[in-house]
């Protein structure tokens, strides 16, 4: 178990002027953050992002979703942080949702979710490498 994790504000809730929100709920739920850039993919970094579904049939619009606008990416830390932060961001449908998640307040529909929030300790540390370099963080 690891105590960091890695989070982007997709770029539905960052054009809606939710990243503030959202950051605060974050901080509020007791999680550092340890490192944070406000980028726009390209859709070639996009893609080498969801490379992991590149066979699925949502892949290019997830692509296209993700470099349509600024995203707001970021490493947090507390202890437990990928469960604790994927049950704040709560279930990536937000008519599923518990009530008080970032996904349930903030999200548009399964597409348009207004967060990630790594699934896996593993995931995390490459997600966040993908973004940060060491000497980027805390």
């Amino acid at each position: 178990m690891s105590n960091r994790t890695f989070t982007m504000i997709k770029p539905d809730a960052f054009e809606a002027g939710h990243t503030g929100s959202i950051l605060k709920h974050i901080e509020a739920a007791g999680f550092k953050i340890i490192a944070m850039k406000l980028i726009r993919l390209s859709a070639e970094k996009a893609g080498e992002f969801y490379a992991v579904h590149k066979e699925r049939p949502f892949y290019g619009e997830l692509v296209s979703f993700m470099s349509s606008g600024p995203i707001v990416a970021a490493i947090l830390e507390k202890e437990n942080a990928v469960a604790d932060f994927r049950a704040l961001i709560g279930a990536t449908n937000p008519a599923q949702a518990a009530d008080g998640t970032i996904r349930k307040l903030y999200a548009k529909s399964v597409g348009e979710n207004a967060i990630h929030g790594s699934d896996s300790d593993e995931n995390a540390a490459i997600e966040g490498n993908f973004f940060f370099s060491a000497f980027e963080r805390i």
